[in-house]
């Protein structure tokens, strides 16, 4: 089971052609390790084992056949408990859909099926996929295998946690907010969020379920263990949906580089809207050191500003997910806009983030168009950026994983950053950038903290460079190390 359940997607595949392994020895190495380790973790939440088992005995029939299925032909998986799965309980963590099972799959889990996968079963996140933490009153809370008293972050934070754990070697998720570049930064995995409209969202909750809409800003993309991982699904579930595909096809360009000496990277580690707690930076400029006799480093400074951007991206965000926000929540917002108002008026400084999130639930669809003119020069502006650099490298979250914290709301919690309280919404900051221009990110391990946490850094790449941000990240574990094992895979 052990020796199994670490292998990356690509080596369990390439095991399953030489006939070394079978499809149903992976699935059951699979279901060993859940059933070992899940009751601690609470990651995988709704297992369909007897259709896997059954799937991998027909896998291998096929494959003894000559009739390989696709490229991920006889590979276990688990997929976010968002993303429908037909036949089998899709609750996105809200307890009116604890009994909904849709009769169709989501066009990312369909195509991976397609592809020859051999779904599991499902993984936790918050209601909705609504906060950077994981937890919901269907399921419980998820903890981190880097340490069970902590977060695995959100939305996708069950899928890194099983990726973490070596439940599955591949997994699909989703982003809106850093909804994998987070928890696969919380777990020290890799996760890709996908450039903007590449991935069909069809068959995510949210919205209901039948929504036939792609939301703003929203992907669906994988997590893994290695960079190689994220290639390979990306390459099964990217392409047009059917609205589309009679006229248009996909053809992401090539890595634009094969060697890190080739690439052009820029940095970016600095801002006043949003400092880096000491842990974390310590481990990014070590990174940033490693590359530089590597590579041509190009410090971006001043062309970016998170007192842009951020606001920029929270009014888009909330134009999306405002109008479902929790009745207290938006009870705060009123009460919150006018005193806003007051202290701008006044000159009175308050936090940018929690204020542009207040104003973001109550905006105008006039207010909505003004900021998606701001967003549309803000891509204009990152395609000039990426005409000088290859990829540029920035923090995800301020912090490591932290100690679970689910009273309160996403105004009234805090993070704690070099010993000072900071809002709970800085998880915003840093992935703003990616997900309000549209751009590709990878989210990529780079190290360990003294205190035995996980750090990841992000990649972002020119728009539809997702090839470039997964092989730069790829190339960084020859000096990064890439994923480690966490701790309670030790016991």
């Amino acid at each position: 089971m052990d020796e199994l359940s670490l292998r990356s997607a690509s080596d369990c595949l390439s095991a399953l052609r030489k006939r070394e392994v079978s499809s149903l020895e992976l699935v059951d190495a699979s279901i060993a390790r859940i059933e070992a380790l899940n009751p601690e973790l609470n990651a995988v939440v709704a297992t369909d084992y007897d259709r896997a088992r059954d799937k991998a005995r027909a896998a291998d029939a096929a494959r003894a056949n000559g009739n390989a299925l696709g490229a991920l032909h006889g590979l276990p998986m688990t997929i976010k408990d968002s993303l429908e799965t037909a036949g089998l309980v899709t609750t996105s963590g809200a307890p009116e859909l604890r009994h909904h099972v849709p009769d169709e799959d989501a066009v990312a889990v369909h195509r991976a099926l397609e592809a020859g996968a051999i779904v599991l079963g499902k993984t936790n996140l918050p209601i909705y996929a609504g906060d950077w933490q994981t937890y919901n009153a269907v399921y419980g809370r998820t903890n981190n295998p880097w340490g069970l008293a902590r977060t695995v972050g959100g939305s996708s934070g069950g899928a890194a946690a099983a990726s973490a754990a070596g439940f599955v070697p591949l997994e699909i998720g989703s982003d809106i907010g850093g909804s994998i570049r987070t928890p696969a930064h919380y777990c020290g995995v890799y996760g890709h969020k996908p450039s903007h409209g590449i991935v069909p969202g069809r068959g995510h909750i949210p919205g209901p379920p039948g929504t036939k809409s792609e939301a703003d800003l929203a992907v669906v993309g994988p997590l893994a263990r290695t960079a190689g991982d994220l290639q390979l699904a990306l390459d099964v579930i990217a392409g047009p949906d059917a609205l589309m595909r009679e006229g248009w096809s996909l053809s992401l360009p090539a890595s634009r580089a094969e060697r890190l000496s080739e690439l052009r990277v820029g940095y970016w580690l600095d801002d006043p809207l949003c400092p880096i707690d000491a842990s974390v930076r310590y481990e990014l400029e070590a990174t940033i050191e490693a590359l530089r006799p590597q590579v041509k480093l190009v410090d971006i400074g001043a062309p970016l500003q998170l007192e842009r951007i951020v606001p920029l991206y929270v009014r888009l965000l909330l134009g999306v997910i405002g109008g479902d926000m929790p009745l207290p929540l938006r009870a705060m917002g009123r009460i919150l806009s006018p005193l806003y108002a007051l202290a701008d008026r006044l000159g009175i400084e308050t936090d940018l983030v929690t204020k542009s999130a207040v104003r973001g639930m109550l905006q105008s669809h006039s207010d909505w168009n003004r900021a998606n003119e701001g967003r549309t020069k803000l891509r204009w502006q990152c395609r000039e950026l990426f005409q000088d650099i290859d990829v540029l490298l920035t923090p995800i979250v301020p912090v490591t994983a932290f100690p679970h914290q689910t009273g309160g709301n996403h105004l009234s919690r805090r993070l704690t950053v070099n010993g000072e309280k900071r809002p709970y919404m800085d998880h915003v900051c840093w992935v703003a950038l990616a997900s309000a221009a549209f751009l590709p990110a990878t989210s990529a391990p780079v190290g360990v903290t003294p205190e035995g946490l996980p750090v990841n850094i992000q990649i972002v790449g020119p728009f539809l460079g997702d090839k470039t941000t997964i092989r730069f990240a790829e190339l960084l574990a020859e000096l990064r190390g890439g994923f480690r094992p966490p701790p309670l895979l030790g016991r």
